[in-house]
């Protein structure tokens, strides 16, 4: 995704037009988060779809300076995807988004081999959902670990794709739109308020009717909230940094998790913390991808906060 990015004072309300600053970088969910994993130490390949311009140039030179690894399908019949986003003066954000070629990605652009031979695989929502949930479907029947963060939530997602997920990743607002939306959760007055009022063991009792292994619930300024089959966990936020723009701080998160699995040996708790820190990182700078921290900023952050998360040996394991 090409991101669009407008910083203004204030979101503009009905009919109103507002002057902003305009920058321009790149973005898309898969995308960020794949940096965001690569920087915090794992070998990491990205896959996605762009339109036959000169932005998927620009792709493969940014992650030839990343070091990790790109497979860009070239698609023809559509422009590369565009992300609209605003920023105000407190760093929130809102974006609006046109997948453009990532609706053409196809099974066949993902090589096989690269998901059965992996440790983790992540999917998002922003390009093609047969394809979503055929990478699910074949890195999960391998019995490599795969995580979905169901962003952005789309009314025509297949609660059926979770039967192939390890790790569910949402947002409050995600969260919120699943809660209505699946047939064996469903309540349809659900809403941010209602998910603010539970306590933690009743948010727990909900998660365990998602029918996934883990489900991770990202609430921004309040950490995130872990949900396994043996118990609950809440993870707070760190508040000693200072907000920029939150654009990439979800991707940030879910990068940093990844990263923190094949670190941490799989311990779910241990990578959500690595995951906080790479989510409060990303915020003191503008932009997305350019948001993510190194290694180095990470280790210094984690140092200062108590916390190695795989961080202790000299040489970084793959």
């Amino acid at each position: 995704m090409q991101d669009l990015t407008f910083t203004c004072v204030n979101f503009p309300i009905k009919g109103e037009t507002t002057i902003g600053r305009l920058t321009v970088g790149q973005g898309g969910k898969g995308s960020n988060q794949a940096i965001a994993c690569g920087r915090a130490g794992a070998t990491t390949t990205f896959v996605g779809a762009m339109g036959r311009d000169g932005f998927a140039d620009q792709v493969r030179e940014y992650y030839r300076k990343e070091g990790s690894g790109c497979r860009l399908a070239l698609k023809s019949r559509l422009a590369t995807g565009t992300a609209v986003i605003l920023v105000d003066r407190k760093g929130d954000n809102q974006i609006v988004i046109e997948p453009g070629a990532n609706e053409l990605l196809s099974p066949v652009d993902v090589p096989r081999s690269l998901l059965t031979q992996s440790k983790v695989v992540v999917v998002q929502l922003e390009s093609n959902l047969l394809t979503t949930a055929h990478v699910l479907r074949v890195a999960h029947d391998a019995g490599v670990t795969t995580m979905l963060n169901p962003a952005p939530m789309r009314a025509d997602f297949d609660p059926k794709m979770l039967r192939f997920v390890d790790i569910l990743v949402p947002n409050e607002t995600e969260f919120v739109a699943l809660v209505r939306q699946l047939p064996h959760v469903r309540r349809p007055k659900f809403n941010e308020s209602s998910l603010l009022r539970m306590t933690p063991a009743q948010l727990h009792n909900l998660c365990r009717k998602f029918g996934v292994p883990t489900l991770i619930i990202t609430l921004g300024s309040r950490g995130c909230f872990v949900s396994e089959a043996s118990g609950f966990h809440q993870i707070p936020a760190h508040r000693d940094v200072g907000v920029v723009d939150t654009t990439g701080a979800g991707d940030a998160f879910c990068g940093g998790f990844a990263a923190g699995l094949v670190r941490c040996a799989g311990r779910v708790v241990d990578a959500a913390h690595l995951g906080t820190a790479m989510a409060a990182l990303s915020i003191t700078k503008a932009g997305a991808a350019s948001s993510m921290p190194t290694k180095a900023e990470l280790r210094r952050f984690l140092s200062r906060h108590g916390h190695s998360v795989g961080y202790s040996a000299s040489k970084s394991p793959n």
